[in-house]
């Protein structure tokens, strides 16, 4: 099966600042791809060069198996990070105006169930909550039925009830046969909608892989977390990650290491066990919180 799109030893420099620095990967159809990291890791710019925005410095970028021109382009739909809406339009006359730039569209009501505009498409753009903005742009990106969609941190500022509904969305698209490519820095978002991840940072692409591959590769068994005051002046049995205000054990006994906390006379209250996440493998990779 030929990937839907192919991105071959990309980089991209802005006088003596290389945003992306010689990264490859490939996506297949069907796929939600994930482009992880923190802001300035150089994924909104590896994605500007997918997208055909912006050119590479070197490196080649391959759509539908072929190189990168305007026709594959034709078969792309975006959601950019910021998009501008003309004032004064209600959303389902935003839906008329984008229809008109492209020969061939969704159905307007197939469009509208997709993206669960109905209940407001009288209102003017400028009067939309963070969450129905997203919607719409989203339906943007949808109109001309695309084969492959890019979504750019599309859940940015948004409260958790709106990201948890616009997953939703996102899931309806991925069963309709659409191929993704998804930039975040949420990892709770990656890892409900990603079937495949590359995570960033400065640049770079650090480890590559499915979200339940790469955290059965790095960790063995659970997280326990204790305030780091639990531990002052004592010595622990067992190698510890210190963080801004906890400590971390990964273990794979969980009961042994209470057992041990507990003869070693460390306190436990405030403990926490947690099963480790995407951003847990993140601070392993990089020792810096991925927010940051």
């Amino acid at each position: 099966m030929t990937d839907i799109l192919t991105v071959h030893r990309l980089v991209k420099r802005f006088k003596s600042v290389t945003a992306v620095n010689d990264i490859s990967f490939s996506v297949s159809p069907g796929q939600c791809f994930g482009l992880l990291g923190p802001n300035g890791a150089g994924k909104t710019t590896t994605i500007e060069m997918m997208e055909g925005i912006s050119k590479p410095s070197s490196g080649e970028v391959r759509l539908f198996g072929e190189p990168a021109d305007r026709r594959a382009y034709e078969r792309i739909g975006i959601q950019f990070q910021n998009t501008a809406l003309q004032d004064y339009l209600t959303v389902e006359e935003t839906l008329k105006l984008f229809a008109a730039f492209y020969p061939v569209t969704l159905p307007r009501e197939e469009l509208i169930e997709l993206c669960s505009l109905g209940d407001f498409l009288d209102r003017d753009t400028r009067r939309l909550s963070g969450g129905q903005r997203q919607r719409l742009l989203l339906a943007l990106a949808l109109i001309n039925d695309p084969d492959l969609v890019f979504l750019d941190e599309p859940t940015t500022g948004l409260d958790p009830q709106s990201r948890r509904n616009f997953w939703e969305l996102v899931q309806g698209i991925k069963r309709r046969g659409k191929t993704i490519v998804l930039t975040t820095h949420y990892m709770d978002e990656a890892q409900v909608l990603c079937d495949d991840i590359a995570i960033m940072d400065q640049g770079r692409i650090i480890e590559r892989g499915s979200p339940e591959a790469l955290l059965s590769r790095h960790f063995d068994g659970v997280m326990v977390h204790l305030p780091k005051s639990a531990a002052e002046g004592r010595t622990l049995p067992f190698e510890v990650l210190e963080l801004d205000d906890r400590l971390e054990i990964q273990t794979g006994q969980v009961d042994r290491t209470v057992q041990q906390l507990t003869a070693a006379g460390i306190p436990l209250d405030g403990l926490q066990v947690k099963s480790p996440n995407l951003e847990d493998l993140f601070l392993k990779l990089t020792g810096h919180a991925l927010r940051a």
